[in-house]
């Protein structure tokens, strides 16, 4: 069964790597174009190639999706090369240790403002394209994190469980006028996700959550993302949840 994705356009955010690497790959993969953003240009640019040699077409967009400029910038910059878009995948994402205790603020500003107003921006800018073309699919990556919360999570879980709201909201906005909105809520996936964190035994702990035997792999979630799309327009999978096979807890 073909996915229907061929000739469609995507802009998939935070696709230097792990999660966002994983669906843009998918998509290409799938038929579609797609452009890839993140602050990360050597990586983008790798990226583009790894999927041009694989037959597929792609476009890289580098910029700061936590800067609302360069989140609009991107959305537009894909429309005026690309021609419109019909796609977006905002995975941008990062995790700290998140407790009460002599918490450090800016790290909790740092993650709310990447993993929840950067999705906003890239929504916002999109959306208006998307009305103006007839439809589009949104799909926001948030975590299993968004469902529960946690003595070091508090930061990383409250940013998306917003994110969980925020798209819920969305859908039930925008559904009545083609654009169907998604939330895809990953448990462990093998991904660098633990690198950026400043609290060692946090980092410790996350490496290997996200490297134990079972853990989703990123292309895993591309596939996810794939099968979400290539549903009938009148479908609607307004959220979903991988899980590790072998360690359901996630």
């Amino acid at each position: 069964m073909k996915s229907g994705l061929e000739g469609k356009i995507a802009l998939v955010t935070g696709a230097s790597s792990g999660i966002g690497e994983g669906i843009a790959i998918a998509l290409a993969s799938a038929g579609a174009i797609v452009a890839v953003s993140a602050r990360r240009i050597d990586r983008l640019e790798a990226l583009v190639k790894r999927i041009e040699a694989a037959g597929g077409k792609a476009l890289a967009l580098p910029g700061d999706m936590t800067v609302e400029a360069e989140a609009i910038k991107a959305v537009e910059d894909t429309v005026a090369r690309l021609g419109r878009i019909d796609i977006l995948i905002n995975s941008a994402g990062i995790m700290q240790a998140g407790g009460i205790e002599n918490c450090d603020l800016e790290e909790y500003r740092r993650v709310v403002d990447i993993n929840l107003f950067a999705t906003l921006y890239c929504c916002k800018a999109a959306v208006a394209h998307m009305l103006a073309q007839g439809g589009g699919d949104i799909v926001n990556i948030s975590s299993l994190a968004g469902r529960k919360g946690g003595p070091m999570t508090s930061a990383y879980s409250a940013s998306k469980h917003a994110v969980n709201s925020m798209t819920d909201g969305m859908r039930q906005e925008l559904g009545d006028r083609t654009i169907r909105v998604s939330v895809l809520m990953p448990g462990a996936t093998t991904t660098e996700v633990a690198e950026n964190i400043s609290n060692p035994q946090w980092r410790t702990a996350i490496r290997a959550h996200v490297s134990k035997e079972g853990a989703v792999l990123p292309a895993e979630i591309g596939e996810t993302v794939v099968f979400m799309l290539s549903l009938p327009r009148r479908v609607n999978i307004s959220e979903i949840s991988v899980r590790p096979t072998i360690d359901t807890t996630a």
